[in-house]
């Protein structure tokens, strides 16, 4: 998995970079990530800076395997092509290095020759040939099998081939494999002789002996080029290999493809600009579901150890640092096995005993409001994309000034109207909440319901603190935080700007003060730090405002039973560009790939000649039977899935893998409950009057594959429980030396009941039960050595099954 952060600090992402030479110095740029050569996304362009902040966050999981991740800054071009400033290019294995750190990095000059990816597989053989005359003549056969991975050029597959020499000090013998035809996995599959002709007897040809100083000198060379056809060739990537390494038997290995060694030396580096990242990759190794079963079932047991501080979820969020990394995998994981609302109703209750005032209920961030954070958003997503989303696009998309800070006022500014337009907004959003509850997801309701009966049973004689207890998640940190920062839960794809940032912050700053129970009140009013803000609210002191959030709190803490969320209207879950394959056949009698706008929605995907127009085509999401990837060979295309449905098969080919990958989870998942799903397809298409998959000759042949979609399920998340459990035991295994301290905090605390040391972390552990949580340690400490030992044995396993020079482990730079 991988999080990519543009920090959105108070300062520029990417500085100094490199100024037009003409008058106009600035320049409008744009920031893309690549795996490798493919782009997955791009930031906005920012106008007119030579310091752009972006501000922007990328989150996504890496489908495929990868050399390198890069970053290039753009100079956006209105009549020309896109001038790539510079660059940011760092290699798999050293991610690690890296990861949790915000660091300025120097951008590199973007040159062609050093712009490769992909690997090839080679084999060598050295012969010994007899001549007419009875010499020794030596002879290198080099075959080039194939090539994986490729680039894109211009968005599609290369038009690949490759050249072979033979390189000495006074010699370059130079071969040429033919063109292979839109691919990034070209099977070339040919064979070329080199002589390598020394003196020797036929009576000395035991081996093959060549003399040291030309050994030293002599390489082969294999060079990857894209055909430009009418334009210049591309050039790909090479690999070189000493003749010295080779014996004479035959020898063959994959090998990564590498740059050209004089690629990227012009560079006076610190001219370009500098860019700051901040980069989170992990890279999980999950072991056989067993292998996690006793860890699984000790933390599934949370919700019911008595004390739940005794318990192993409780002690994993003890001796972890960041509980952040905590409540992710735990959520995920009681979600899946629907514990969640059981565990979180038991860790409130232990944040309870702890809170002596009423108005502080549910402020700190504990486990327990961690957890609730967590799970709002995961099973609240699409109730988010329901209830706010059309407003955050009309006020992104046709914003209207609502400033009303006189400080920050523009010179032209009219106070009143600004209020005018902030106070249309907040009433529209405000409105769409507290008429949401019916979409509001059971699960999110039963937690809600839960937290108001605990807070109502320790504050008895507060009328008011059941309501603020859920309207301080609810409001304050779910709606409130959307409305903020709508791309980071994915109602916006970017970052908005300066002007509407403050838009969303001034409606977010009065929606959580209105879903606050009772802030309605003079004294609540007179609390605002800024004097606008308390004049602007004053217009809200109406009854109706806290009618309304109390209806809407009693509705979303209710255990009624509800409709599904979302299901009673459509709510837009994905858009954008991709090619389709004609669905018909063309005046030439050819079906051709065509650029179309595709909108998935909770009932319908639809493609578009253009974004704003009528639907060519329309697929009821209940007529959608499978949705899965398509085999590049079917049409020599890559990121290529098919949407299966009822009346015909949809082929279509998104921009980059991470999107395709995206794409398919968002229809699986939408259609994870369709009655008529299959359990079998094609995994290639039906071409010139058969499957290439099976060979069948029939269009309507039963498929031949399983699919991959697992069984339908009641809540629409994908969750795999065992990545959740190979990350829970990572934490545990991190936080060794905590849990034998803690251990033996117990352990003393059992034998001597009287106060303790003041040492270390011993006097910072919560432990209300020292023999319940002595008994769960020993069990968590066995478990995650008898885990580690499972992982040294897979490694031992992958290393020796794993040969360098392997397809899995290819040979990077020179040699064999």
């Amino acid at each position: 998995m991988f999080l990519f952060c543009l920090h959105p600090a108070g300062y520029g992402d990417a500085k100094n970079l490199v100024p037009y030479s003409g008058p106009n110095k600035m320049r409008d740029c744009f920031c893309t990530i690549n795996l490798d050569q493919e782009e997955v996304f791009r930031t906005q362009v920012v106008e007119k800076s030579l310091s752009p902040y972006f501000g922007e966050d990328f989150y996504f999981e890496i489908p495929r395997i990868f050399q390198c991740l890069s970053f290039y800054i753009y100079d956006k071009s209105v009549l020309q092509k896109d001038l790539r400033i510079g660059k940011v290019a760092i290699k798999k294995e050293d991610l690690c290095r890296y990861t949790g750190k915000e660091k300025w990095y120097l951008l590199q000059p973007v040159d062609s020759n050093s712009e490769v990816q992909g690997k090839v597989h080679l084999e060598f053989r050295l012969n010994e040939l007899i001549t007419d005359n009875g010499s020794v003549c030596q002879q290198l056969v080099v075959q080039i099998k194939e090539c994986h991975g490729l680039p894109l050029i211009n968005g599609q597959n290369c038009d690949p081939y490759a050249t072979v020499s033979l390189v000495g000090p006074s010699r370059n013998d130079q071969k040429k494999t033919k063109v292979k035809k839109k691919t990034s996995n070209p099977q070339f599959n040919e064979t070329f002789y080199f002589e390598v002709t020394r003196s020797s007897s036929y009576t000395k040809k035991s081996q093959f002996q060549v003399e040291e100083e030309d050994i030293e000198k002599l390489e082969v060379r294999v060079d990857l080029w894209n055909n430009g056809n009418l334009i210049q060739d591309v050039f790909l990537g090479e690999i070189k290999v000493p003749v010295k390494v080779l014996r004479n038997d035959s020898f063959q290995a994959w090998y990564l493809l590498q740059p050209r060694e004089n690629g990227n030396k012009s560079s006076k580096t610190d001219e370009l600009g500098s860019l700051r990242l901040n980069i989170c990759y992990t890279e999980d190794c999950v072991l056989p579901s067993e292998d996690y079963t006793s860890l699984r079932n000790l933390l599934l047991k949370s919700p019911d150890v008595q004390p739940i501080s005794a318990s192993a979820a409780c002690i994993l969020g003890e001796v972890c640092r960041d509980k952040y990394d905590v409540v992710l995998p735990l959520v995920r994981l009681l979600l899946h096995h629907q514990k969640l609302v059981s565990f979180v109703t038991g860790v409130a209750e232990l944040d309870l005993k702890d809170t002596q005032e009423a108005n502080t209920i549910f402020r700190g961030n504990t486990l327990a409001t961690r957890c609730v954070d967590e799970m709002m958003k995961i099973v609240g997503k699409h109730y988010l994309k329901v209830t706010l989303k059309p407003i955050l696009d009309e006020i992104c998309e046709s914003p209207k000034p609502c400033e009303i800070d006189p400080i920050k006022l523009r010179e032209g500014d009219n106070v009143e109207i600004n209020k005018e337009n902030l106070r249309y907004y907040v009433d529209k959003v405000f409105n769409t909440i507290v008429q949401s509850s019916i979409s509001c997801p059971t699960l999110m309701c039963d937690v809600f319901y839960a937290l108001r009966h605990l807070a109502a049973n320790r504050f008895p004689n507060d009328p008011h603190v059941q309501y603020s207890a859920v309207s301080s998640f609810v409001f304050l940190r779910f709606f409130a935080v959307a409305v903020v920062s709508p791309h980071t839960f994915h109602l916006r794809p970017h970052h908005p700007d300066a002007q509407t940032s403050r838009t969303l912050t001034l409606i977010s700053k009065t929606i959580q003060t209105l879903g606050s129970w009772g802030s309605l009140s003079k004294s609540k009013i007179s609390s605002f730090k800024e004097t606008f803000m308390c004049e602007f609210f004053k217009t809200f002191q109406e009854e109706k405002f806290t009618e309304a959030v109390k209806k809407f709190l009693d509705d979303v803490s209710s255990t009624e039973s509800r409709e599904p969320s979302g299901m009673s209207e459509s709510v837009t879950l994905k858009e954008g560009e991709m090619y389709k394959r004609a669905q018909g056949r063309t005046l030439i009698g050819k079906k051709n790939f065509k650029r179309r706008w595709f909108h998935l929605t909770s009932k319908e995907l639809t493609y578009h000649k253009q974004q704003d127009k009528d639907p060519l085509y329309i697929i009821p999401i209940k007529n959608i039977l499978a949705v899965e990837k398509l085999e590049e060979s079917s049409f020599n295309k890559k990121n290529m899935f098919q949407v299966i449905h009822v009346e015909k098969t949809l082929y279509i080919q998104a921009n980059n893998c991470v999107e395709a990958n995206e794409w398919r989870e968002a229809l699986c998942r939408v259609t994870r409950c369709n009655q008529r799903r299959l359990s079998v397809y094609h995994p290639s298409a039906f071409l010139n009057g058969s499957w290439l998959c099976c060979k069948a000759t029939l269009e309507n042949t039963v498929g031949c594959t399983p699919c991959t979609a697992g069984v339908p399920a009641d809540i629409q998340i994908e969750i795999d429980g065992d990545r959740e459990m190979e990350r829970i035991y990572s934490l545990f295994a991190i936080s060794m030396p905590k849990l034998q301290k803690m251990e033996e905090t117990c352990e003393s605390t059992a034998v001597y009941q009287g106060p303790q040391k003041e040492s270390d972390d011993c006097s910072n552990f919560n432990i209300e039960d020292s023999v319940a949580t002595f008994h769960t340690l020993q069990q968590i400490i066995a478990i995650v050595e008898k885990l580690r030992e499972s992982h040294e044995k897979y490694q031992k396993t992958r290393s020796s099954s794993a040969k360098y020079g392997s397809e899995e482990n290819p040979i990077v730079g020179k040699g064999s």
